[in-house]
């Protein structure tokens, strides 16, 4: 259900914080909430700034003591996931060779290696530098994540629910919920609804402001009938969230559903105004409502 896609500011500024934040190896990224229907869950595409790239976040030293070979390679992983943020594969690829030609052995360069080979669609590369990572930290939480979120973006929904599960093997993980939902967004694909909701409430009991997992909670709800709960996870988002096409959609049809005409209306108004080009506001304007 998370998923993004804009240009790289308002609106891509929204979908990256309603996205599940997928990828967090050296970048920190989230599942894009996809274009939700009016009739079933949105299910998470990609994880990215609205469908493109993940953000980066500081790559970090692996302990106080790291060489001067994993230092200079860290570098260039930082300089790589700086400009893989961008969308300037090229230079990121140049930044990535450089690292691995100063520390051969670094497991995190080969796993951001996947991510813009992903973003290439090269699967064969993608597929061995994950797998290369992974040989040489087969129990870091991050690159399975990545791996799994790659996974479940090539068709292998239950592979990747393992290498989420992986990630949270670790109990000092500190981002246990991007995986609980990323493992939502695969079951969703794999048609699964109860295994979703159980991943998007452990990751909402984890991180109680996980868009994400609102957003799922919010559609599975209001697909079910359970109108108040979805209310309740609907009106979460709007509170602690900015403006976005994709809440006012869930919390007009919310509200419709509900009876609220008031408050439906209200909405609708808001939506028009604020984000008249969306598909959202085209869906609102033809009365596509799913129901």
């Amino acid at each position: 259900m998370s998923q993004l896609a804009p240009g790289r500011a308002a609106q891509g500024r929204w979908r990256w914080i309603l996205s599940a934040c997928a990828l967090i190896m050296v970048v920190a990224g989230c599942v894009a909430p996809g274009q939700p229907s009016g009739d079933s869950p949105a299910v998470g595409s990609r994880a990215g700034d609205g469908g493109s790239n993940p953000l980066p976040s500081a790559v970090l030293p692996e302990s106080a003591d790291e060489n001067d070979e994993r230092r200079r390679a860290r570098i260039r992983l930082e300089l790589a996931s700086s400009y893989y943020q961008q969308g300037n594969y090229n230079v990121a690829l140049d930044e990535l060779r450089q690292a691995l030609a100063v520390d051969p052995s670094y497991p995190a360069a080969y796993g951001m290696l996947g991510l813009v080979y992903m973003d290439l669609n090269d699967r064969a590369r993608a597929e061995e530098s994950f797998q290369r990572a992974l040989r040489l930290a087969p129990g870091d939480s991050d690159i399975n994540n990545n791996y799994g979120w790659y996974l479940c973006q090539t068709g292998r929904p239950a592979q990747a629910i393992d290498h989420f599960l992986r990630a949270l093997r670790n109990p000092l993980y500190a981002t246990p919920s991007r995986p609980l939902h990323n493992a939502g967004i695969c079951s969703l694909r794999m048609g699964d609804l109860k295994a979703a909701e159980d991943y998007f409430l452990r990751a909402f009991q984890v991180e109680p402001a996980n868009p994400v997992a609102m957003f799922n909670l919010a559609e599975i709800n209001l697909k079910r009938g359970d109108l108040q709960r979805a209310r309740f996870y609907a009106q979460r988002l709007s509170t602690n969230f900015e403006p976005s096409a994709e809440i006012f959609w869930l919390s007009i049809r919310v509200e419709r559903k509900l009876g609220n005409a008031d408050g439906e209306q209200s909405l609708a108004a808001q939506l028009r105004r604020l984000f008249p080009g969306s598909r959202e506001a085209s869906l609102l304007a033809s009365g596509q409502f799913g129901e």
